[in-house]
């Protein structure tokens, strides 16, 4: 039944559209050199006003702020906003203190009734910042991330070009110490902001603006109606979208260095990474009107770009159909579905080696603190596949003489089972990784949750998020804005 093998092969290719995307992505990143350059012609330090949500932020928001005041940036052209969120610890008490030492500089407001999330938080900062009028553009930001001192400046000089709505800046991980989870997560932000959005620099399209520094011209702002969105779990996505079909570019900034400390275990980086993935379902339904149609203003509607969004947002459905097709041709054509097998696998190893070469190009300093979580990004499991894929012959033998030496006896049975567990893997995999989760939650059994990571991979581990949100969306589960905890554990050497 040829037909039916080649559909069933169609469904195993299918798993390898994440991959090309990534190809692609990292490809299009290497033409970053040849950009056109910011104009810095004209006022290139506008009035900046920064809105600082806080709740609870008492670890770590008295180092942000002696940050910001340190910036390389003339200090008349900049203001603080922080906006305290009802906080029941210390925060309002630093805040004041804080507007004592900086005054003229540093903000404090105060919403007595909180608890409505993040964006609303925002938003009251905002409309101080339009109420008092003074400001060319608005910077909003987490309480918890370090500037770097030419950060802002280097954001602010692409302003100079009148087509630039908003810039952001590279979010890097900065913990100190890094437990495995950090050196995962800085690894990640090497290929999602580093590679990703210099890719979409040359696109002239972007995806989102990192939420931790986002600068958004006063024009562009009052252009997508002066707030924020409160629909979605996705307000910085929005932004960035509503922006750039207003007509004005998104602009990444690589060399604005921003740290950041992100969520030390897995279940820690589950919270934070559902409501992210969440909130792109969200903002794929609140903008359906846009994909696949040419002619949106911002390049929203390109194929190129509906290739970057959706390979990332269904990934677990191109996972899930690789396994399908090649279970179904194990029991219909073995010897087809042996080729497909190899083929999708020698695609992983080509791939793999590329993102992973290019990655450690393009940040060696992240990369010397996370080599190894670079490598086993994919896990170990995934590794000895592509070996597999590779040296066949070799590995096979050695796997036998492994197995003899246990005592076991290579047979049939277990053959077939082992090839069965190998085209399932891509979908176990994530069922492996929601196990972990639960693991990292239970008081005697989170120390296997490391090593567990590394060898199902953490890949498997992100897309089994994407796939809980699926879920959560489907039932129509409350939004909860689930806020990562920070204890202020950003380095000096960050």
């Amino acid at each position: 039944m040829l037909a039916l093998d080649i559909f069933l092969a169609a469904l195993v290719f299918m798993g390898a559209l994440p991959l090309i995307a990534g190809c692609f992505q990292f490809g299009v990143a290497g033409l970053h050199c040849f950009r056109r350059r910011a104009r810095v012609e004209g006022n290139v330090h506008p009035r900046v006003a920064v809105v600082i949500p806080a709740w609870n932020e008492a670890a770590v928001i008295q180092r942000t702020l002696d940050q910001l005041a340190r910036l390389e940036y003339p200090p008349e052209r900049l203001r603080i906003y922080v906006v305290d969120d009802a906080s029941d610890d210390d925060t309002p008490t630093l805040l004041r203190a804080k507007a004592h030492e900086y005054p003229g500089l540093v903000f404090p407001l105060r919403r007595e009734h909180g608890g409505e999330g993040k964006s609303h938080t925002i938003n009251h900062g905002l409309r101080r910042v339009r109420a008092d009028g003074w400001y060319d553009a608005v910077l909003v930001i987490d309480a918890d991330v370090i500037f770097t001192g030419g950060s802002l400046r280097r954001m602010a000089r692409h302003l100079a070009d009148p087509e630039v709505g908003a810039a952001t800046a590279y979010i890097k991980e900065g913990s100190r110490p890094a437990n495995y989870m950090n050196r995962f997560i800085a690894y990640e932000y090497i290929t999602a902001q580093a590679a990703a959005r210099r890719a979409q620099n040359v696109l002239g399209v972007h995806a989102c603006l990192a939420g931790g520094a986002q600068l958004i011209r006063r024009e562009s702002l009052e252009a997508v109606g002066g707030s924020i969105d409160t629909s979605t779990l996705a307000e910085d996505t929005v932004t960035t979208f509503r922006i750039q079909l207003a007509g004005k570019r998104v602009v990444f900034e690589p060399h604005a260095i921003v740290w950041a400390e992100e969520p030390r275990g897995v279940d820690g980086l589950w919270k934070q990474r559902l409501r992210w993935a969440r909130g792109n379902i969200q903002v794929t339904r609140l903008f359906r009107r846009v994909w696949f149609h040419q002619r949106r203003p911002g390049g929203l509607g390109r194929l190129s770009f509906a290739l970057i969004w959706f390979s990332v947002l269904l990934m677990p459905v191109f996972l899930l159909s690789a396994s399908t097709g090649l279970i179904a041709l194990f029991f219909e054509n073995r010897v087809f579905a042996e080729h497909a097998f190899r083929g999708l696998w020698a695609i992983n190893v080509v791939v793999y080696l590329f993102i992973t070469l290019s990655s450690f190009s393009i940040d060696p300093r992240t990369a010397r603190l996370c080599w190894r979580e670079g490598i086993a990004f994919p896990g170990i499991v995934s590794l000895l596949i592509m070996l597999y894929t590779v040296l066949p012959a070799d590995f096979v033998a050695d796997g036998s003489e492994l197995l003899l030496a246990l005592g076991i006896h290579p047979s049939a049975a277990l053959g077939n089972a082992l090839t069965l567990f190998a085209y399932a893997w891509l979908t176990v995999s994530m069922l492996a990784a929601a196990a972990i989760r639960q693991m990292d939650r239970h008081r005697w059994l989170a120390w296997l949750s490391g090593p567990l990571v590394y060898l199902v991979g953490y890949g498997p581990l992100q897309c089994a998020v994407t796939a809980t949100a699926y879920i959560k969306e489907l039932r129509g589960a409350e939004m909860r804005w689930e806020k990562t905890e920070k204890v202020g554990a950003i380095g000096e050497a960050a």
